[in-house]
């Protein structure tokens, strides 16, 4: 009986006589995979954050399988090495699919396998990879040693897979809810090292039992050949909710300004506040509650509120040394002025190079920021850890609106991963707890300008008094949140300093943000470069 011959595969596509089970020791697969395939590929992704760079090429640092019986798929482990001279790590888990109906989203290569032809696809777009990781998890042993680790919260009490799908357009990471319950994450880019977001979400819900983050119930982990424990993903609770903090504040704040006109509010009479100037909010001027309204004062003390004790939760632990409290020291003085100095010259010479970007108000505070480059720099360099009492903690270390879940009256904080520029070291250094404050300050005063940009022509009045309105509800916000925040702390003999300490750190980390902030801003949208601009130059001159 003739042997059947192969159909032969159509062109450009890639053909293997290695089963799928053995894809990965095929040499001439794997070189040209790297090469011809996934430099284009990864490229063109969204959580791909090389795109400001050239890149040199990609290499295997590790491949893994994640498998259930027959049930294959790989994990891979890439370094992209970029002509600058650095390299980023990411995660990308890949399947073989036969039928095409599964290949519609995330195809990266059509292959015939053994005479099966087929596509590679980025497994995290099939249900059934999505089903096999949340099973795993789910029957996660305790103490799970082998090289892909699965572990699950002795809090959490799995349902049956029942369905799942992604979550939708994400900048960094590929999230997926599972049954309406949870929600995996899979980190994109990753590090040799367990991932801030792990480490956090576990501690404070699993250890400390803070309730206003979603709860820790397991992760997937990859112990690679150097022994560093890499985490890959993490599930954690679904909380239903109404949207972020940032979208609800901007609603709240176009109300705001809309009551300039509706009530007739006298801007020249509204009374003014120093900066940080602590308010209880029966202290709050009655013109300013007729204006602005009571909720949204009620709102940020619950902010304040949630935002303390997540402080105070990771101000308690005296066993674990990556989290217990630490004092200010020399080492630490000098890892912060070498960062922020380098950062701070990044962003001149970014202004420096783009002037002629900019106009108006922006292209005048740009002027002004070149003019007082030597002040600046100075103030980052009158940090002296001798003067300061207070502690040190591991913090949230990117805190914003955008990572706040508003649900009915309450808010969760979430995504614990860190700055996006910092290094996986350089997040998990203990902090002062000012610093998330400052980043929330930050955020406010973010909201206020951005209300103004978004609804141009829907408030009868100039810029400039808009904006003078703004920086003096914006003082108002801070003051509220500053009573409630600082006094729930202290009852709770987390110490944060005494009060001219508490503002200089705040007035530090301030502009250490606001200038994190104008490099986003000049990179991105140079329009918007004015708010982190104003920012800077509020926080120079303000003689509190």
């Amino acid at each position: 009986m003739a042997k059947k011959e192969t159909a032969p595969a159509p062109e450009n596509v890639f053909t293997s006589e290695q089963p799928w089970e053995g894809l990965m020791e095929d040499s001439r697969f794997v070189k040209a995979f790297l090469s011809e395939v996934l430099e284009t590929y990864v490229q063109k992704q969204r959580w791909y954050g090389g795109k400001s760079s050239t890149l040199k090429y990609i290499e295997l640092q590790e491949y893994f399988r994640i498998q259930q019986r027959e049930e294959v798929y790989y994990g891979l482990l890439l370094e992209v090495n970029f002509e600058e001279a650095f390299y980023q790590h990411y995660f990308l888990p890949i399947a073989f699919v036969s039928d095409e109906n599964f290949a519609k989203k995330d195809r990266i290569l059509p292959i015939q396998i053994k005479g099966q032809e087929g596509f590679i696809i980025d497994a995290v777009n099939l249900e059934a990879f999505r089903k096999l990781v949340y099973e795993r998890i789910s029957t996660a042993l305790p103490n799970d040693t082998t090289k892909v680790r699965y572990h699950k919260s002795l809090n959490f009490a799995p349902a049956p897979y029942a369905s799942s799908r992604l979550m939708g357009l994400e900048q960094s990471n590929t999230s997926v809810i599972i049954n309406d319950t949870s929600v995996l994450k899979f980190f994109r880019r990753i590090y040799a090292d367990k991932n801030p977001d792990y480490e956090m979400s576990r501690f404070l819900s699993d250890r400390k039992g803070y309730k206003n983050t979603p709860a820790y119930q397991g992760s997937l982990s990859l112990i690679d050949s150097d022994g560093d424990d890499i985490t890959i993903a993490l599930m954690q609770q679904m909380v239903p909710n109404q949207g972020d903090a940032w979208e609800y504040m901007l609603g709240e704040l176009h109300k705001v300004f809309s009551n300039l006109e509706i009530k007739n509010i006298r801007l020249a009479e509204l009374p003014e506040i120093e900066l940080f100037q602590r308010l209880k909010i029966r202290d709050v001027p009655p013109e300013i509650i007729d204006w602005a309204g009571l909720n949204i004062f009620l709102k940020l003390q619950k902010i304040a509120r949630r935002t303390a004790e997540m402080h105070i939760a990771l101000g308690s632990e005296f066993e674990d040394t990556g989290f217990t409290p630490s004092h200010f020291n020399g080492d630490y003085e000098v890892w912060l002025k070498n960062r922020l100095i380098y950062m701070f010259q990044n962003r001149i010479n970014t202004v420096e190079n783009n002037l002629e970007r900019l106009e108006g108000k922006t292209l005048e505070l740009a002027q002004e920021l070149l003019a007082r480059k030597d002040e600046i720099r100075r103030r980052f360099l009158t940090f002296d850890w001798t003067k300061l009492k207070g502690e040190r903690l591991r913090v949230h270390g990117d805190f914003h609106l955008g990572q706040i879940l508003v649900k009915g009256d309450d808010f969760y904080l979430l995504d614990f991963e860190g700055e996006p520029e910092s290094t996986i070291r350089d997040r998990k250094v203990k902090q002062p707890p000012l610093k998330d404050i400052a980043g929330i300050f930050r955020s406010f005063h973010y909201a206020v300008y951005a209300t103004l940009f978004l609804n141009p022509d829907k408030y009868p009045y100039s810029q400039e008094e808009l904006f003078g309105a703004g920086e003096l509800l914006y003082r108002y916000f801070i003051g509220v949140f500053m009573e409630t925040y600082v006094q729930l702390i202290q009852d709770h003999n987390i110490d944060i300093g005494y009060n001219a300490e508490r503002i200089f750190l705040l007035k530090y980390c301030m502009l250490e943000k606001a200038v994190y902030e104008l490099g986003y801003e000049m990179n991105s949208r140079p329009d918007w470069a004015v708010i982190p601009l104003e920012g800077i130059r509020s926080i120079i001159n303000d003689k509190s």
